[in-house]
């Protein structure tokens, strides 16, 4: 499975911003897709994924609310829409593919995208 990242970049506080990830290979529907980020000085973390299989999502707290997780199948692409973004949402985002419910860990992963929200 290979993944490919998109869409970071600078925004202001109250903005909003979609991440995709074109994703390939044989098996790549087997998995759940998702985000994870990783802010400055703190761990990775979970942010959303869909399994492509039931279109079931799910989201951390932290974006629950603000973000919507959607699929095209059309295009193996998953998008990732943010809303009303906050300072925390500053982080390194990387797309990942792996068994749901992907929240602890993904089996693959992306290229980093960069996300900075200014004020």
């Amino acid at each position: 499975v290979q993944l490919q990242a998109s869409g970071g970049g600078l925004v202001q506080a109250g903005d909003s911003l979609r991440l995709s990830c074109a994703a390939s290979g044989r098996t790549v529907h087997a998995y759940a897709l998702g985000w994870f980020r990783q802010a400055p000085g703190k761990e990775r973390e979970f942010v959303a994924a869909a399994s492509w299989r039931t279109g079931v999502t799910h989201y951390a707290d932290s974006v629950e609310g603000r973000a919507t997780i959607s699929r095209d199948n059309a295009k193996n692409t998953v998008l990732l829409q943010m809303n009303s973004l906050k300072l925390e949402d500053t982080a390194i985002y990387y797309c990942a593919a792996g068994p749901w419910p992907l929240v602890r860990a993904a089996r693959y992963w992306g290229q980093e995208t960069q996300v900075t929200v200014s004020s």
